[in-house]
């Protein structure tokens, strides 16, 4: 406080009809050390972040004094202690600043500071490469040709990626066709860390994805899943980088994505929560699956904790996904009803 430290007992029966008075032995700014020692009947001037004096156990706030021909009249009586910041009271000798694979946190960051760290041992930000394959994608921005969509996923996955904590590189646009397919995933993993990849990874003619990157020498873990959306995905490595395949649909890349690609790179990074926020909520409405698989429905969580469908649940509509801030997973051939008490998770 900006003040007057003072020794309790002499203001003890201070009010504003009978004030105490106090003779001022001196002032000390913040960064400032009073040099004397305060003697009964004596009050110091400090600021907020002085260092309290020697002798003094309290502090008189500025509010509740007054100045009276070079007299100091307090007008409110104080406790010992009362307005100082004890030494140690926020941290203790020896107590954790942190564990490991905890997140470096905005208030983290302010408690290393605080303590005199300048630097933490972290874990390196993995570069991650996103390649979208089809000779149907366009960059936003240019004039469609017959048969042409814009690609979207590069730029929805680079943000999730950010978010992760790893470091997005997108790469241009990759036709259909098998050698243009293996030189850019050579490309990408002489860069990146890991190579995330949409589309070309499901059975069609033209899905050159998995044998281009056996070509290149990488190892095919595993392929398919079973979530709605996102069946078709390919995880493998090459060396000690490692490859996702995601659908191309944007749907389900982005589900995949949060799902499968999310918890790698924050284990990579050395988390020790891996997982995405969950929260719970109640539904506004019945929501369904009648399928066979696990699906992981859009919905929207609005400010009463309510959750509500963000529209048409189809892998290919982005509307509901722009709509969307929350993933509820419902198991297959279930219904769940309004009013009921349900976990979601938040990107």
């Amino acid at each position: 406080m900006d003040g007057y430290a003072v020794r309790a007992a002499d203001v003890a029966k201070a009010t504003a009809d009978a004030p105490t008075k106090l003779s001022l032995a001196g002032r000390a700014a913040a960064g400032e050390v009073f040099q004397g020692e305060i003697s009964a009947g004596q009050c110091v001037r400090l600021f907020t972040g002085s260092q309290l004096p020697k002798g003094a156990d309290s502090v008189v706030m500025q509010e509740d004094t007054r100045i009276e021909n070079d007299e100091v009249l307090i007008l409110e009586p104080v406790k010992p202690w009362e307005n100082v910041r004890l030494c140690g009271e926020d941290i203790k000798r020896g107590a954790s600043l942190g564990q490991r694979g905890d997140i470096l946190t905005a208030g983290r960051l302010g408690l290393l500071a605080a303590t005199g760290l300048k630097t933490v041992t972290v874990g390196r930000k993995p570069i991650v490469a996103l390649l979208a394959t089809g000779s149907e994608l366009l960059e936003p921005g240019q004039p469609l040709g017959p048969g042409q969509i814009y690609e979207s996923n590069r730029l929805a996955l680079a943000t999730l990626v950010q978010n992760a904590g790893a470091i997005p590189k997108v790469f241009p646009l990759v036709p259909d066709d098998p050698g243009l397919t293996r030189a850019a995933l050579e490309a990408a993993f002489h860069e990146c860390d890991a190579v995330v990849t949409s589309g070309g990874v499901s059975v069609g003619e033209m899905d050159f994805v998995k044998q281009a990157f056996e070509e290149a020498g990488g190892s095919l873990e595993f392929w398919k899943v079973a979530i709605k959306p996102g069946r078709p995905f390919v995880f493998g490595r090459l060396g000690s980088k490692l490859l996702f395949g995601l659908p191309g649909n944007p749907v389900s890349a982005f589900v995949t994505f949060l799902l499968l690609v999310r918890p790698a790179l924050r284990q990579w990074l050395g988390a020790a929560d891996i997982t995405l926020p969950a929260y719970q909520g109640v539904l506004g409405e019945p929501l369904a699956n009648d399928g066979n698989r696990r699906h992981f429905i859009r919905v929207r969580v609005d400010a009463d904790g309510k959750l509500w469908s963000a529209g048409t649940q189809a892998s290919h509509m982005l509307s509901s996904l722009g709509a969307a801030n929350a993933l509820l997973e419902l198991a297959p051939q279930v219904t769940l009803p309004t009013g009921a008490n349900v976990t979601v998770l938040r990107w």
